[in-house]
């Protein structure tokens, strides 16, 4: 899938999405134990009228991590002390995501090393060898 056209599904994806809130951990003070600032995008890849079949696969394959055995794509944040800010950021994540399990990777071609590397690193043991020969002792054998 094309990011631009990720860009252009996108309104119709946060159609899809359900979000869950529940009191975050970190900074805040008092406020982190009255406000439910820590936010959960909820998004049901098995079920999304937005993606495709080969598109749902690549989802499920590339982000298995935060997926459960419902087929619910999970992401938390909770980085902000902001519950609006925190779902821009769930929102960003989950796009984010998305689109880079979307993007399929060229095989690596298989490449050989050229013969002169080899031929290069054998001469080089070669010299060293020499030189390591050249500081042994002499034996001088009187006959």
């Amino acid at each position: 899938m094309k990011a631009q056209n990720l860009a252009e599904r996108q309104a119709e994806l946060e159609k899809e999405f359900s979000f869950r809130m529940s009191r975050s951990s970190g900074k805040g003070g008092q406020h982190v134990n009255k406000v439910s600032t820590r936010v959960e995008l909820l998004f049901d890849v098995l079920n999304s009228e937005n993606l495709t079949d080969e598109e749902k696969g690549l989802v499920i394959r590339n982000l298995a991590a935060i997926i459960s055995q419902n087929g619910i794509l999970q992401i938390a944040s909770q980085d902000s002390r902001s519950q609006l800010r925190n779902k821009e950021n769930a929102k960003a994540k989950f796009f984010e995501r998305l689109a880079k399990a979307l993007t399929v990777e060229k095989p690596r071609k298989k490449t050989r090393k050229p013969k002169s590397l080899n031929e290069k690193r054998l001469k080089e043991k070669k010299i060293t060898g020499e030189k390591k020969v050249s500081r042994q002792k002499v034996n001088h054998k009187n006959d």
